[in-house]
């Protein structure tokens, strides 16, 4: 079992930044991919960012450029750096971490970006 707890949600403004961070607890040494994907009212989830324990990416395409996913596998948290944030970007974002194939979750933190 793994447990994720994600923060650093917060209302911010267009254009701005934000820290979001994964600690993760349980059977963390058979974590392999931690990842962020998010969930906007009325859509189905979607990706964000991957990163392997390796340091390999992913990124949807919303996010490239803008986005920045991380690892401290000595802390067992992954950390997503949003910058230049956009109305689209408002959804409550989630993470996740797969342990060969199961996937666990975090319970979501809110991300609202103003106009």
């Amino acid at each position: 079992q793994v447990q994720l707890v994600e923060s650093g949600g917060a209302l911010v403004q267009t254009g701005g930044s934000l820290r979001l961070s994964c600690a993760a607890s349980g059977s963390i040494f058979s974590i392999n991919t931690m990842g962020w994907y998010r969930q906007a009212p009325g859509k189905q989830r979607e990706l964000v960012a991957t990163c392997t324990s390796s340091g390999t990416t992913l990124y949807a395409d919303s996010a490239k450029g803008r986005f920045t996913i991380s690892r401290d596998n000595a802390k067992n948290t992954v950390f997503l750096q949003m910058s230049s944030l956009k109305p689209e970007d408002t959804a409550v974002y989630y993470c996740k971490a797969k342990v060969r194939v199961t996937n666990y979750w975090g319970q979501g933190t809110q991300v609202t970006v103003s106009s």
